[in-house]
């Protein structure tokens, strides 16, 4: 896994998916963001690590529509606008995210490993941006 830095779209997959984005018709690049996020929140066991990558750029994406949220700045980011994302996002975006952080989370495992908390910490703020209200 090439990863370069700990910005949400920092990585050889999540620049992958922003591309991805990109090559999309404008129509359906929700439906991306919105299954990445269902794919991480329905793995069972072991979660990949590229997996991880996609979703925690695609709830970059959800926070970027939020109040608070910033805009995707990474060059390796998408390049074409997103849609707005329906309410209903944020929760999965939450959801995924929390997956991505808990123990049998590969791309987590591989970010523990290194000793620097600050991508770890990075999806935290990202969680929080998202995290509807009620759940907070």
């Amino acid at each position: 896994m090439g990863t370069w830095d700990i910005g949400p779209f920092e990585s050889d997959m999540a620049a992958d998916f922003a591309f991805a984005l990109d090559e999309a018709a404008e129509n359906d690049r929700e439906a991306i963001v919105r299954q990445a996020l269902i794919t991480t929140i329905n793995t069972q066991g072991y979660l990949d690590s590229s997996e991880g990558a996609e979703a925690v750029a695609a709830a970059a994406l959800v926070a970027a529509r939020c109040p608070r949220g910033e805009p995707v700045s990474s060059v390796h980011g998408p390049k074409e606008p997103m849609p707005a994302f329906p309410a209903d996002l944020r929760a999965c975006a939450a959801e995924a995210l929390d997956r991505v952080l808990a123990a049998d989370s590969e791309l987590a495992e591989l970010w523990d490993e290194t000793g620097d908390d600050r991508w770890r910490q990075s999806v935290i703020r990202l969680r929080e941006i998202v995290a509807p209200a009620s759940s907070r």
